[in-house]
């Protein structure tokens, strides 16, 4: 009995691991954002705000031949990254602006977290 309750119990488990990997990739209103962990990127409410600061800031833009999608890792050189001001997130990424496009980045991989439309 004591085992067909742990084998029940192991196939809810297994079960349940591809639902809470779903649960980490959500899709926002106007751009991709991928939650890792606790830290999520932009929200859609700040995203109007956001853009200005970056005009505002004149960051400039990059121009890299690869299509820019959350996931893609940006090359090791030529690309400065900038910290996200404390007043939008209180992330661990840093931003940049790549073929025209806002994206938060992951800074050790280099690796797009968020495409800030």
């Amino acid at each position: 009995m004591r085992n067909r309750v742990l084998a029940i119990a192991a196939i809810a488990g297994a079960m349940a691991v591809p639902i809470a990997a779903q649960a980490q990739t959500t899709t926002g209103t106007g751009g991709s954002t991928v939650v890792i962990g606790e830290h999520e990127g932009i929200t859609a409410e700040q995203r109007p705000a956001f853009r200005e600061y970056i005009v505002r800031e004149r960051v400039p833009n990059y121009r890299i031949s690869e299509r820019v999608t959350v996931g893609g890792v940006l090359p090791e050189a030529g690309v400065t990254y900038y910290d996200v001001p404390q007043s939008f997130a209180v992330t661990p990424y840093r931003y940049t602006v790549v073929n025209g496009q806002t994206v938060l980045v992951e800074p050790r991989s280099r690796r797009i977290v968020q495409v800030v439309d």
